[in-house]
């Protein structure tokens, strides 16, 4: 049985973090931040305001697209790396905040690359026929673990929610075609957050370190990020006798512009060809993908029957890349 995206929707909070704002923050300026980022604002949630919050606006707006209920939902699958807490999982907050009366659900922690292993595990359950409809959400509050006082990484994440439904293809080839993801542990220092797990929990030495919000070497993800999307896009491509001038749109995971373009430069792809809207919401982690195709569809350039190619590298390093045929 074929999986496909039968709905989307994606919600934002409404208050903005500009770069004017961040100059008045830390040492920077709008000039440096757009030169290497691409961003030029985020958003950002208000106090006490939760990744479930945004998750459940994203969900029910996506189920009722989809023109289903929450009693429908079969399973959850949250993509994100800012979990309201450690335990309950998002998951679960989620399905009681929007009633989904019967589905059973997991949080998944991959970072950037959240929503394409959401949706890939999503699709293996409808497509042996465990599921028949699966909602996921890739959501994050990077706001909640960002140093404010790092000019490196206060400019690039923004918070934001996007959530599909996954449910049997109506046909016509529509719908997951392929997909191929790894992982290399090797470079978990290079993003990640040290402190507050159990190698090293919270204590007044990791507080006054700052160890529990991200650090991150630009350069080593910069260069990782550039190879890895050619390198897996490239095997999809291959693996099922395509070349990138077959697809109609190339939707990178958004964390730089330079890395997108880069990226799109070295498959071939025009920039027509590819979703570039990181100026307007920054990093949002498992957000953007969601983000990117709901801008596309809203622009006119996702419509059904469109081979689009999904990608996205995260902290881990986790590496994702989804081939599927947009199916409404």
């Amino acid at each position: 049985m074929q999986p496909c995206i039968s709905g989307l929707a994606t919600y934002l909070p409404p208050r903005t973090l500009t770069n004017a704002d961040l100059e008045k923050m830390v040492d920077t300026n709008d000039e440096w931040i757009l030169q290497r980022t691409g961003i030029r604002k985020r958003h950002i949630v208000d106090p006490g305001v939760a990744t479930s919050d945004l998750a459940a606006e994203a969900a029910r707006a996506a189920i009722a697209r989809a023109g289903l209920t929450p009693a429908d939902i079969d399973v959850i699958i949250v993509g994100t790396t800012t979990p309201d807490t450690i335990f309950p999982s998002t998951a679960c907050l989620l399905q009681h905040k929007i009633g989904a009366s019967k589905a059973w659900g997991f949080d998944l922690g991959a970072a950037c690359s959240g929503f394409t292993y959401a949706l890939t595990t999503a699709a293996g359950f409808v497509s042996a026929g465990m599921a028949k409809h699966a909602l996921v959400v890739g959501a994050d509050v990077m706001s909640s673990i960002i140093d404010y006082t790092d000019r490196t990484t206060c400019v690039l994440f923004g918070d934001g929610a996007g959530a599909v439904i996954v449910s049997p293809s109506p046909g016509d080839g529509l719908g997951l075609i392929d997909f191929t993801h790894e992982v290399d542990g090797s470079g978990g220092p290079a993003l990640c957050m040290p402190a507050g797990g159990s190698k090293m929990p919270a204590s007044h030495e990791t507080v006054d370190k700052r160890m529990h919000y991200v650090h991150q070497d630009g350069q080593t993800v910069f260069r990782f990020a550039v190879r890895k999307n050619e390198e897996v896009c490239k095997r999809l491509l291959e693996r099922n006798g395509l070349t990138s001038a077959d697809l109609d749109l190339f939707v990178s995971h958004q964390a730089n512009k330079r890395i997108i373009e880069s990226a799109a430069q070295r498959l071939g792809v025009p920039p027509e060809k590819f979703v570039l809207n990181i100026g307007e919401y920054g990093n949002t982690t498992a957000a953007t993908i969601p983000l990117a195709l709901d801008d596309a569809q809203r622009d006119g350039r996702l419509k059904k029957g469109d081979l689009v190619m999904l990608a996205s590298v995260g902290a881990g390093f986790t590496v994702g890349s989804v081939l599927l045929r947009w199916a409404y």
